[in-house]
């Protein structure tokens, strides 16, 4: 049996299954961070997520869509592991098949599936539970490497919920909705590592840099939309930082706190809700810097990268024709 098609015709062993896997694989190191820094309560948060959303795929697959299965494609899993990493540990296990249900299957499924959704769909269910439960969705346990089991949580402010309270005329200064002052801010080193309150995957930059660092190597993405979309929120904040030099806009918290580091490299890289040409991706990852810093300096909220990913992904189809992709094999456009 033979398969047409048109040309160009290419052999490859890379499939949507590998990608993933390296996908799944890139985000381990973020996982490993988050159970060690907050306990078995990481990892029941991650495991019931992954569950939901493969069964949530695997039900609307067989009994509405009647096709085959899709869940052996590993999207799934991916986008359980991301939506779990947008939680905090203490999330309610309901709650997390909520947002696995809006993320599967009203944001995937209700599309047609992989490769067809507008928004990426870990997203869409963490700005929807976000909504929805607002108080279960800042609800941050503080790290404790001595307490795995969580018998004995504790909770306080992000680092953004504690530059969201500083006073612009005055950074000596800063008390958050839990009482949490610029004393309670971690260091670079902590931040760096990842010993901070958060969602499970914004505690770790060095976790996700090196989750990073395997992608690009594997040639699953490309470096361009984190670069810019990292490279635009330092160097805006930065410009706020040396004319005003209130800590507020400090650019180094500002790129190791907060979803910024999870966004820019696993979420706004996404093949379906990302560009195609090289341009347009560059173009995409600036305005979602430009979008996140607005949101976070001038927002209600502290953090600002789902909604800016959100918005850009909505612009995607525009981008695509504006910065139309090179045709394959020639230099030209």
């Amino acid at each position: 049996m033979f398969t047409i098609s048109t040309a160009p015709h290419m052999n490859s062993p890379v499939t949507t299954q590998t990608l993933m896997r390296d996908v799944i694989i890139a985000l381990m190191p973020a996982a490993i961070v988050a159970v060690l820094i907050f306990g078995i309560g990481a990892l029941k948060v991650m495991l019931t997520a992954v569950a939901g959303c493969v069964l949530f795929e695997y039900l609307v697959s067989k009994y509405l869509l009647h096709r085959g299965n899709t869940v052996t494609d590993n999207s799934a899993i991916i986008t359980g592991l991301l939506l779990a990493f947008n939680l905090p540990s203490s999330m309610p296990i309901w709650m997390i098949l909520v947002g696995c249900f809006m993320a599967i299957v009203v944001t995937k499924m209700a599309f047609g599936g992989l490769g067809k959704n507008l928004f990426n769909p870990a997203l869409v269910g963490r700005v929807f539970l976000f909504i929805s439960f607002p108080v279960q969705m800042t609800h941050w346990p503080k790290p404790s490497f001595a307490d795995f089991l969580n018998t004995d949580v504790q909770t306080g402010a992000t680092v953004l919920g504690i530059l969201k309270h500083v006073d612009v005329q005055s950074s000596a200064t800063a008390l958050s909705n839990q009482g949490a002052s610029l004393a309670d801010l971690p260091t670079y080193t902590e931040m760096f590592l990842g010993y901070m309150g958060g969602s499970l995957g914004e505690v770790s930059a060095l976790a996700l840099l090196l989750g990073l660092a395997y992608m690009l190597k594997r040639n699953v993405i490309t470096w361009h939309i984190p670069f810019f979309y990292l490279a635009t929120v330092f160097v805006v904040t930065c410009v706020f930082w040396l004319v005003t030099g209130n800590i507020k806009y400090d650019p180094l918290t500002h790129l190791l706190s907060g979803g910024l580091m999870l966004g820019a490299i696993f979420m706004a890289t996404d093949y379906v809700t990302s560009p195609m040409s090289t341009n347009g991706k560059i173009f995409f990852a600036i305005c979602c810097g430009l979008l996140t810093v607005i949101i976070r300096l001038y927002g209600s909220y502290p953090e600002g990268v789902s909604f800016a990913i959100l918005i850009m992904n909505a612009f995607v189809p525009l981008i695509d024709k504006i910065f139309v992709p090179r045709i394959y094999g020639t230099g030209r456009k």
